[in-house]
């Protein structure tokens, strides 16, 4: 095998690539699927509620509010302003914390406390952001609440929808780029003649395999980083988090190959994706709907890439938490090598026949 050659043939289907509609539908895919997803539909799965505070005199209550995860919370100059922004539903409620008051707290003192509340806001969001208000008037006076309350998570550890829809995403910008892109050029080359001409030529059918797979390989991974920035779920390691793009960006690589070495003509391997659907893009449905018994999606081969990249990316694991999936991944893919070669010959024999 020559490197050189592989490079050549790599070099051509990146200059030719944007010509393709299919490359540029790879691109421009899991872009358009964040917006429709994330930005569209994201926050009507789990809105935070949005709190607006006017603080005349630096209460200890704004500060506790600044620390919490979960609210929206924003700093409003005047009262009036903020009942306009209520009013017209640009805040699911508003707190006017009038100065000394604190003090006055402190002393036993019943001070007035206005809070206003949207009429357009979600019920969720209000008693949210009552019961915060009040909890932390509690804690300003000093006292107790008046009863201990226990919380039990159900779920995957509470994430809201628009996370996880992420492998959703994730698993377009892998398979349309790493499997749909080099197989739809490979079947290409073939109607055309131009895998013919390669095949007279000194470039041997393993360099052209080799760089169609580096192709998807280099394509899967930037738009899978890609997505993950566009969502926000680049996680805190940055080592893992490549290690486990690139190892899925290759296993999607791969499984093109077997697609584009099978199917005959355009036809067929359209038929051969749609066939394939639910096996590459079945694990994904038990990250939407984490109750559901998650041992069946390890059935599914993309299983062992994909949930990698959701416990680095999203759940902010490190590599001795998926170097058993990758193992997985690996095997998997080391297996298909010698089913790729098999349908590699099949494909140059047809090719001279024809």
């Amino acid at each position: 095998m020559s490197f050189t050659r592989m490079l050549r043939v790599l070099g051509k289907d990146l200059a030719l690539g944007p010509r393709s509609p299919i490359f540029m539908w790879a691109i421009l895919l899991p872009v358009a699927l964040t917006f429709i997803l994330q930005v569209a539909f994201g926050s009507l799965f789990a809105p935070e509620p949005r709190l607006a505070v006017v603080d005349d005199g630096s209460s200890e209550i704004t500060k506790e509010l600044q620390k919490m995860d979960g609210i929206e919370l924003t700093i409003v100059d005047t009262a009036e302003n903020l009942r306009d922004g209520v009013r017209a539903n640009d805040f699911d409620a508003g707190l006017v914390l009038v100065e000394g008051f604190d003090a006055a707290v402190k002393a036993g003192e019943k001070p007035l406390l206005d809070f206003y509340i949207s009429g357009e806001s979600l019920s969720s969001n209000r008693l949210i952001l009552s019961v915060t208000a009040l909890d932390l008037v509690r804690q300003v006076e000093g006292s107790t609440p008046p009863v201990d309350v226990r919380i039990e998570n159900s779920g995957d550890e509470g994430l809201p929808m628009s996370v996880r829809l992420v492998p959703v995403i994730m698993m377009y910008a892998l398979f349309i780029a790493g499997a749909f892109v080099p197989a739809s050029s490979l079947v290409e080359e073939k109607e055309s003649g131009t895998l013919s001409a390669l095949l007279v030529s000194p470039v041997r059918a393993s360099e052209v395999l080799v760089a169609k797979a580096i192709l998807g390989t280099i394509l899967a991974f930037v738009l899978a980083f890609m997505t993950l920035f566009m969502n926000n779920a680049l996680g805190g390691q940055p080592f893992a988090l490549v290690v486990v793009i690139l190892a899925a960006a290759a296993f999607s690589s791969v499984l093109g190959l077997v697609i584009g070495t099978a199917a005959k003509d355009s036809a067929s391997m359209f038929a051969m994706v749609k066939g394939s659907g639910i096996l590459l893009f079945g694990p994904v449905i038990f990250y939407v709907f984490p109750e559901w018994p998650q041992w069946i999606a390890m059935l599914f081969p993309t299983y062992w890439t994909i949930d990698p990249i959701w416990q680095v990316a999203v759940l902010g694991k490190g590599l001795e938490a998926v170097w058993l999936d990758l193992l997985v991944a690996l095997g998997i893919s080391l297996v298909l090598v010698p089913v790729i070669g098999l349908l590699s010959r099949r494909m140059q024999r047809k090719l001279v026949a024809e």
